[in-house]
């Protein structure tokens, strides 16, 4: 099974910890050379901005996403650790 994470690109999501969780997730995916192994993608407002800032990883969406929780959640659902 392809391992995926989809970032919420929207607004909410954006401003409240998305932009800097999407730096995260492209300088963790670099520095262990798995990029080409994982389908990110983002999308657009999905309509639970309250929970946000929401991050969804092989299915699983997660909501109150920071800096802080990110690589712990990568490290999980990826498998690395």
């Amino acid at each position: 099974m392809e391992k995926s994470i989809k970032i919420c690109m929207g607004s909410s999501c954006y401003s409240r910890g998305n932009q800097e969780n999407l730096e995260r997730i492209e300088r963790y995916l670099s520095d262990r050379q798995i990029s080409c192994a994982i389908d990110l993608r983002g999308s657009r407002c999905e309509g639970l901005c309250s929970e946000g800032p929401n991050i969804e990883i092989n299915g699983q969406l997660h909501g109150s996403v920071h800096a802080e929780t990110i690589e712990q959640l990568l490290d999980q659902y990826l498998g690395l650790h």
